[in-house]
């Protein structure tokens, strides 16, 4: 599968953690991420990570291009909700074309573990059983 990661400044070492912790479970999948993002899950835990301008710069807006042209299966993107962000319609443009593509989005670290244990057991492979021709 290809997933995306993304966070903001306030929750980066969050999801560093958490990659750390599934660092076995996302190694066996196609990562991508924005740029600073990307920079530090990548140091912290060895992992192969595609990595896309910042979040400031488009690397949201790069990633969401993909997610248009069916490309990603699963984003992480842990937010800071309580601090208002200068690119916040960009995000939710990304929250929408996931909602249009049927893309499991997780925000926070709870709906991550769901995610990630589902992606573990097989749960997730949804396009295989809607689409048996999809080759990804």
């Amino acid at each position: 599968m290809n997933i995306a990661l993304i966070a903001h400044d306030s929750k980066k070492e969050l999801l560093v953690q958490f990659c750390i912790a599934y660092c076995g479970i996302l190694s066996r999948h196609n990562l991508c991420a924005t740029g600073t993002t990307g920079k530090v899950v990548s140091q912290a835990t060895g992992l192969e990570i595609q990595r896309y301008m910042s979040g400031s710069q488009g690397g949201d807006q790069q990633i969401s291009a993909r997610i248009s042209c069916n490309e990603i299966d699963l984003l992480l993107f842990f937010r800071d909700p309580l601090r208002p962000k200068p690119h916040e319609p960009n995000e939710m443009n990304l929250l929408r074309l996931c909602d249009v593509h049927n893309i499991p989005v997780a925000t926070n670290i709870a709906t991550a573990e769901a995610l990630i244990h589902a992606l573990e057991r097989g749960d997730l492979d949804w396009r295989a059983i809607l689409n048996p021709s999809d080759q990804r």
